[in-house]
């Protein structure tokens, strides 16, 4: 660590995906953090020295900064404040009926700020982690604190992926913080310092707009390849290929990532982000063809995927996986879930198995959202994966699975479906 490192006492408002790790990880590097939440299972799961969900290497992290007592959780956001010199905002800005975002998490967390800064005897700058539009926090500064001396305002967006979060944030690809204040965004830049990685030091509205960017583009990115790799096949191309020679160019194609043929994309960034540019684009009477399709290509190559599926006439469905992507249990807008409603509608028999999914460890807007999609999920999900392979007729592969598991199912023998194009057998070699 560098002799110039500077420990700071920091606030971290929302202890979701995003919040949980960036308070461990921002502990783990040294820092002094109090994490708010009005979720007590998520308080109670972190003084305990556990993590409130699945995100591998984040448990570990949690139990190492509680027992060094650089981590510490509560409901009490005037503790938080009372010694904080920067407060991180990580709380979920989810998609609203039309599309647009929904500010409600933030801007109660910042009405109940107003009530205790006023009492505070030194200066605080806070951070915004979450996903807003260009041009929110200035408003939410103007609007809801408008009056509060001492305070800057900064943007730091964040890109950690479910699955890889820790390794994400230790590892960052990019890490972006902007502000009027230089002083403030150099205090918040300074708490990524030991990491090594330069920080993209950026306006305001520029930092707010750059998660944006990166999302709508990974989206692009999947579902361009998606589609390339549909027409390949079609073709007798081999879709991989096309790819990854595709790839190899990493000076004009800019990077590999997400340019992999597989299923469609979900979870709980890229659909709302994309509908929120699309719906505030049709606000300005801007017309993006483009970004507009790219949901829709998404549905139909996950309506291609659920036809595929039919078309083997088989009855009893094994699927592999539950979650949007592999390593997380984040069952948000996941595609294979609208998937297994349409399979189940059609009347055929399903079971699921996740290897991180447990039903009674699921809550909150997780487990809200399957519950509604699959009221009767307590009857799909299986705990043993030989179970379900001597049960079905055909396997879906809905998620990248570990190798272990890919040569269980290989020696059942069992038409498989792979829709993450895992490279295992087809319907048609599995058969044969």
């Amino acid at each position: 660590m560098s002799s110039s490192f500077q420990s700071r006492n920091i606030a971290v408002f929302g202890l979701g995906y995003v919040g949980s790790v960036t308070a461990a990880c921002l502990a783990k590097l040294g820092h002094r953090v109090f994490g708010v939440d009005k979720d007590e299972i998520k308080i109670q799961s972190i003084l305990a020295g556990k993590a409130p969900f699945y995100e591998p290497g984040l448990e570990p992290l949690i139990q190492e900064t509680v027992a060094a007592g650089r981590l510490r959780a509560g409901r009490d956001a005037q503790a938080a404040l009372e010694t904080a010199d920067i407060a991180l905002i990580a709380v979920g800005t989810p998609s609203a009926a039309n599309g647009n975002l929904s500010l409600d998490q933030l801007e109660r967390v910042f009405t109940e700020m107003r009530q205790h800064l006023g009492t505070r005897k030194h200066p605080l700058i806070i951070a915004i982690r979450s996903t807003v539009f260009p041009g929110t926090t200035e408003e939410i500064a103007a609007t809801i604190l408008p009056d509060v001396a001492g305070v800057a305002w900064v943007s730091n967006p964040e890109f950690l992926r479910e699955g890889t979060a820790v390794k994400d944030f230790f590892e960052p690809s990019l890490v972006v913080v902007g502000g009027a204040d230089a002083c403030a965004v150099a205090a918040v830049a300074d708490l990524y310092e030991p990491l090594g990685v330069e920080t993209c030091r950026v306006s305001l509205r520029t930092a707010e707009m750059i998660k944006y960017c990166c999302n709508a583009f990974h989206a692009l990115k999947i579902t361009f390849a998606n589609e390339v790799g549909t027409l390949a096949a079609q073709l007798s191309v081999s879709p991989e290929e096309v790819m990854r020679t595709l790839c190899r160019d990493v000076r004009l194609n800019i990077s590999p990532a997400y340019l992999t043929p597989g299923f469609a994309f979900g979870g709980s960034c890229l659909p709302k982000d994309l509908r929120a540019l699309t719906w505030r684009a049709l606000r300005m009477d801007l017309k993006l063809p483009l970004l507009e399709s790219v949901l829709p290509s998404n549905q139909a190559h996950l309506e291609r995927g659920i036809r595929e599926v039919l078309d083997t006439g088989a009855q009893r469905i094994g699927i592999f996986g539950l979650a949007f992507k592999e390593n997380t249990d984040d069952l948000r807008e996941s595609p294979v879930i609208s998937a297994i409603e349409h399979w189940v509608g059609k009347g055929k028999d399903v079971r699921i198995f996740d290897p991180h999914i447990r039903l009674d460890a699921i809550y909150g807007s997780n487990r809200s959202y399957l519950v509604n999609a699959l009221p009767h999920i307590g009857r799909l999900l299986v705990k043993d994966l030989d179970e379900m392979l001597d049960w079905c007729e055909c396997l879906v592969i809905a998620q990248k699975p570990p190798a272990e598991m890919g040569r269980r199912w290989a020696e059942s023998r069992k038409p498989v479906i792979d829709l993450v194009r895992a490279g295992l057998a087809t319907k048609a070699e599995a058969a044969s």
